[in-house]
Order: C-alpha cells, then structure tokens, then sequence
C-alpha cells in the first residue's frame, strides 16, 4: 500500500496545492508536537542539571554532533539530494538503481567519517573550548564520546527523509523526531529518579559518576539512533528495493559531486562560525569557575544560549521549515521544468505566508521571555532571567531567519550551489567579525553579546541574499513580501500591547508576581497571555484583510473539514 501522505509523483507537473497543503500541515502538527516534547526534554533537563557547571559541559558537547554533521555532510543531504533523486524518479525504475547507489555511498561515508571523528573526541573538545581545567575537558570528552556517534544517525534520517520527501511522503519524516524526544524525556525521568535533581542534590564535576554520564549523554544517543531507524518502514512501503549496489561510474555522480562540493564548501564556513561561537560561548563557563567569581555566579553559560536558541526557533521549526521542505520540491520541480514563473510564484507566496506566523512569534518571544526562561530553570530565578534577556535579543531575528532559509532554497532548486557559497563567505565574515567583538565583552555579558551576532547575522544575511536571488530570477516580488510583512508588524504591535496587559494583570512586572512564581505558574501565564495575543493578532490581521493569512489557516482548515464530518 502507499504512503497515504504522498503526493503525486515526482517531476510531474509539482505537488498540486492542495496536496502541498495537506503535508504542510501535517509537517506543522508533527513538528508542534516534537517541539512541545522538545520543551519537556528542556524542562526536565534544567530539574536534572539546570543552573549547574555541568549543564554546561553538556550542552557544550551535547550540540556538537549535529554541528559537526552540518559542518560536513547535511547541507549535502538536505538541498542536493531531492533534486538529483527526483530527476532520478523520472527513470522507469524510479530511480531505484540511483537511489540505492547514492545511499550506499552516502552510508559508508557517514560510517567512517562518524568513527574518526568520535576517536578524536579529546583533542576535539580541547580545541573547542576555553579555560577548561583538566575535570572539566575530561567529563567533556567522555560526554562527546557518547554523543558523537549521532552524527552516523543524523546523516542516516536526513539521507532516508529525502528520499521519501522527494516522493512526497513527507509524514514520516516529521514524526520521527517525537520518538527521540520521548526516548529523551524518559532517559532524563531516569536520571532525575536516580541521581536527584538540581534543586536537592548538588551536581558538580567533582562528584559526577561515570554512570550519570552514561545515562545523561546515552539516553541522548538513543533517541537519535530509533528516530533515524523509524523512517526504514516507511522507506520500504514506496517499494523501490532499495538495496546496497556499488559502482558509482556512469551513474552522474560526477555532477552530483560538483554540486554537492560547493554545498559541502558552503556548510563548512557557515558552522565554522557555530564552532567558534560554542568555543567563544565556553570563556562564560571557565569564568564560573576562575576561583574570582563564585561558582553558579549570574554568568549565561552555553546551557542558556541553547535554550533561548531553542524558543527562538520554534515559529522557524514548526511553521516555516515545514512549509519550506514541501515548497521546496515544488521549487525543484518548476525549475526542472525551467518555469521561472511558477518558481517565482512559490517564493513570492512563500515568504508571505511564512511572515504571518514568524512575525507573531517573535512578538510573542518578545513579550513573553521571561516566562518561557522560568519554563527551564524554575529552581533558578538568575538562570531563568540569562535565558529570557538571551530569548529577546534571539527573537528580533527570528523573522528573518525563516526568510532567508527559503529565499537560499530557491538556488538549490535549480541546482546552483556556488551562489549559496559567495553568500556564505560574506555572511562569514559578517559572523566571525561580530562573535569576536562579542569575545571582548566582560563574561557575563558575552552569551548576551553572542545572540545580537545572531541577530545582525540573520538580516544581514536576508539583504545579501535579495541582491542575489533578483540577479538571477528577476523581480521576485519583494516590494509585495515587504508591504504584507509590515502590515504583519503592525499587527504584532497590537497584540504585543495585549500580551503585555495580561502580563501585568498576572505579576508579570513584580518579580514577586504570580508570573514568576515557578514553572505551573509561567506555564499559565504563558497559555493565557499567548492566547490572547494569537487571537487579537489574527483579529488585527482580518481588519486589516491581510490575505496571507488565510494561506497560513488553509492547510489546517482542510484537514479539518476532512476529519470532522460535516464541517465545510
């Protein structure tokens, strides 16, 4: 039997709209829900080790295999790949021959690079960080020593996920990150039960065990090795036989090799500026422990640039990425077809109906990041205030980061990879200049300092890449995506200014306040000032017949009117 979530088949005439639509919301409500387990993961992760050195070292180690696979191969895997398997699919095999060639030796190469990389976790840790004392780069070591090994995994879901994007059964790829975040969630349960929480028990590198390293980083791995694994049964339901072949001569992936050099060429220098901005995020941590400052001192460490990293995200995650990866084989197929028109369209329509959602999270960030700080350190009140001023310094890019993640799709459509490099080795610059300053700041100040990097970073990177884009499609619409953003921010603006009453109506100015009164008491806030913000944002948006929004409510709409008999 098929996916029931495939679309029409690759290279034909695109996914029809209201198909696309359908996966896009089914792409949001799996990503929502991953997002909503993602938050629970970080809340028990600051019960477990929250406000301690610790959280640091972990975190420190925890992000580097997903950077390290970035760095390396997924950009490869993410916007070369569908192109190259959907002209594949057009063969009368569709593209089974290729399909497995490609994986074969995708596979391989993840293998070894995986093992290298993970023998070299020592020297690897010690370049990435900054004052460590001995303690601390060995819990360091053993903590990347476990995690590394993610980066065979996170290649394995991402190479398995396009191929089934590319077929347009998008579903499953969606879901399988709730199977990791369970696997998580209960691996941190465990620990909590186990080894205490950070409020009773005090967590420091010198009674750390061996087995809460193992517990803590293994639970990790675990869930990133079932959620790559969990796309194996949906792979095999397409029915393409997919099995090891080797031989990769006459098959084109000479082409696929340039393309995918110049993509490879482009992730190395955009995560080289993640690696310093980690070790630059590391002088924060050695100053808890400088002997000058009291340990636990209000310094943001990296446990408070991931967590404010990961709110900032959200209306990215769950909206726009979905969105993207659908557009994003629409994008492919017209420009196959060379339909510069029908490509133009999907960006126009894209980024307009991306902003509606985007510009509203960022105003709900903004207005609402101290209680999404006091979400994942309810036991610190310092932490939870590092996190929130970290939060709405992130959340003023935040519209701009899905912006340009779409605009830079479209080279990758159409299969120009070396435009996507010029701009990365500008933005580079942009990136490495603005966390170096971020470097002179006193300790205290330097997580604060590393988000505004992100920020300029993210509209800088929008400007850069409109120059580009309009050289080589033309007259996209900008003028038009810049109007309808604007009526957005205005209507922002609106439910900011109600957001902020509910805020005050609740405490939420008096640290005293019923806002800051633990995690049940934010979480409250934060359901009753975010619904009214939602609902005068999209009252602001009607009265002010802003047509994007129904774009954005039409895949939700259609699903319900499918699942609820009689709704029209």
């Amino acid at each position: 039997m098929a996916n029931s979530d495939a679309a029409p088949a690759p290279g034909t005439s695109g996914t029809a709209p209201a198909t696309a639509a359908r996966s896009s919301a089914s792409m949001a409500v799996a990503t929502l829900v991953s997002r909503i387990l993602g938050f629970t993961k970080g809340i028990f992760l600051g019960i477990a080790v929250g406000g301690t050195v610790v959280a640091d070292i972990f975190d420190t180690a925890n992000n580097l295999p997903n950077i390290i696979y970035l760095l390396v191969a997924g950009g490869v895997f993410n916007v070369v790949l569908v192109p190259q398997i959907i002209k594949a699919s057009k063969q009368p095999d569709r593209g089974s021959d290729f399909i497995s060639r490609l994986l074969t030796l995708a596979v391989l190469a993840l293998l070894l690079l995986t093992v290298i990389i993970t023998a070299a976790a020592g020297p690897l840790m010690f370049l990435l960080t900054s004052g460590f004392s001995p303690a601390k780069l060995a819990l360091t070591t053993a903590f990347a020593t476990l995690l590394l090994p993610q980066i065979f995994f996170y290649g394995l879901y991402s190479l398995l996920g396009q191929v089934l994007n590319a077929h347009g059964a998008f579903r499953a790829y969606a879901w399988a990150p709730v199977v990791n975040n369970i696997v998580a969630i209960a691996g941190l349960v465990t620990f909590i039960l186990i080894a205490g929480n950070s409020r009773d028990v005090s967590h420091t590198v010198e009674n750390w065990s061996s087995g809460q390293t193992a517990l803590l980083a293994g639970s990790a791995t675990l869930g990133i090795v079932l959620q790559s694994l969990t796309l194996l049964w949906p792979l095999r339901k397409l029915g393409l036989e997919l099995r090891p072949r080797f031989g990769w001569r006459g098959f084109g992936f000479q082409a696929t090799g340039r393309i995918a050099a110049w993509t490879m060429g482009t992730m190395v220098l955009g995560n080289l500026t993640f690696l310093l901005i980690g070790k630059i995020a590391t002088i924060a941590t050695g100053a808890k422990t400088d002997g000058t400052i009291p340990q636990g001192g209000n310094i943001p460490g990296p446990y408070d640039l991931s967590r404010a990293t990961e709110l900032y995200i959200l209306p990215h995650s769950v909206i726009a990425l979905s969105i993207a990866t659908v557009l994003f084989t629409r994008m492919a197929a017209a420009a196959a077809d060379k339909d510069h028109d029908r490509l133009r369209e999907a960006l126009s329509r894209g980024l307009r109906t991306i902003g509606v959602a985007t510009v509203f999270g960022a105003a709900a960030l903004l207005v609402l990041c101290g209680q999404f700080g006091m979400l994942f350190s309810s036991s610190s009140r310092e932490t939870a205030m590092n996190i929130a001023v970290t939060l709405a310094i992130l959340a003023v890019g935040s519209p701009f980061l899905s912006a340009n993640f779409l605009m830079n799709r479209v080279f990758y459509a159409a299969e120009n990879a070396r435009t996507p490099f010029r701009i990365q080795v500008i933005l580079i610059v942009v990136g490495i200049s603005t966390a170096m300053l971020a470097s002179l700041l006193p300790p205290r100040l330097i997580i604060f300092g590393l988000a505004a990097s992100y920020t300029v970073g993210n509209m800088v990177a929008v400007l850069v890449t409109h120059f580009f884009l309009k050289a080589q499609l033309g007259h996209y619409g900008a003028a038009r995506i810049a109007v309808a953003h604007l009526r957005f921010a205005a209507a922002a603006v609106i439910c900011a200014a109600a957001g902020m009453g509910v805020l005050w109506l609740l405490g939420g100015f008096d640290h005293t306040g019923f806002a800051w009164r633990g995690l049940v008491s934010a979480a409250v806030t934060l359901a009753a000032a975010g619904t009214v913000m939602a609902v005068i944002y999209f009252a602001a948006l009607r009265l002010l017949r802003v047509p994007e929004l129904q774009d954005l409510l039409e895949p939700l709409s259609a699903r319900l009117r499918g699942r609820v008999p009689g709704l029209r």
